[in-house]
């Protein structure tokens, strides 16, 4: 499996009706969603980009400076600690070293997705796929990477294309169910993240989305529970703590709500939706 380096690059936006009493059944209530780790390439593991990994990388690399892997190997770690320039430059090494290294053109494109340079991460997908054409890794990411430029059908067709030669991989499952949510067709979305939760139950990003869509078609119980799991899994998520906020004021719940939201703004004070629904449960008062 290719180590590739990740972050969170979406941010998923729709409106729904909060109906749950007559005084509030005309709410109109942003929900966002935000992919990071699992299902954007695979888990990130922090002590890969830590200092002391990269100076013993750097060492091999000094020692045998016409291995391709080991300049690939420290790309990841540059990737892994934000250093996006420096593990471009390590990858771009390795290919001149290694033409054929699919692994390498799915972790550049990745580097090249994470700096905004679309089109490039596609043709670098495109040539991993070429070398290796069963190389579900590279799938993964160019779908992602057609959902985040609004190319649902491309995105589609590489998403079903794992599912159909690997029905366990859950990134697929999730990141479809992605795709289902954004046309607002939440029955099919809610089912693929359903699969992805049953495939790998430990992420908390299908849990965030399936917390969402049950939000949308305004079955507030069953989106608390999701998102209760979310925060249970990771407790620095702001989307998760604000959803779970709308939820409980779905539920009528606004004393818990605006506990959601101040840790939602506390983890993340550009959280809008937070900053909204916190207005909200204080009547409109000003939310600092």
């Amino acid at each position: 499996m290719t180590h590739t380096p990740t972050a969170c690059v979406r941010k998923f936006v729709l409106r729904t009706t909060v109906a749950r009493s007559a005084a509030a059944a005309g709410l109109l209530l942003m929900l966002g969603a935000c992919q990071s780790s699992v299902y954007q390439g695979v888990p990130i593991d922090k002590a890969v980009g830590s200092s002391a990994n990269i100076e013993s990388l750097t060492a091999v690399i000094e020692a045998n400076p016409r291995d391709a892997g080991a300049y690939n190997t420290r790309g990841i770690a540059y990737g892994q600690a934000g250093k996006l320039d420096k593990a471009m430059a390590d990858f771009n090494v390795a290919l001149q070293l290694d033409p054929r290294s699919y692994q390498t053109y799915a972790n550049r494109a990745l580097i090249q997705r994470r700096a905004g340079q679309m089109q490039a991460a596609i043709a670098d997908y495109n040539r991993a796929i070429n070398i290796k054409p069963d190389y579900d890794v590279a799938y993964v990411g160019r779908g992602n990477t057609y959902r985040l430029t609004g190319q649902y059908g491309p995105a589609l067709s590489d998403f079903n294309a794992v599912i159909a030669r690997n029905s366990s991989d859950a990134r697929a499952f999730h990141n479809r169910g992605l795709i289902y949510q954004a046309q607002n067709q939440h029955l099919r979305a809610i089912e693929d993240f359903a699969t992805a939760i049953g495939l790998n139950p430990n992420a908390d990003e299908p849990y965030v989305a399936r917390g969402i869509s049950y939000l949308a078609i305004n079955d507030p119980n069953a989106a608390f529970s999701d998102l209760s799991m979310a925060v249970n899994l990771d407790q620095r998520s702001s989307v998760a703590w604000a959803n779970r906020g709308v939820a409980l004021e779905m539920l009528g719940k606004t004393k818990d709500a605006r506990r959601n939201y101040n840790k939602a703004i506390n983890l993340d004070a550009s959280n809008n939706l937070a900053r909204e629904g916190l207005s909200r449960v204080n009547k409109g008062q000003p939310t600092l």
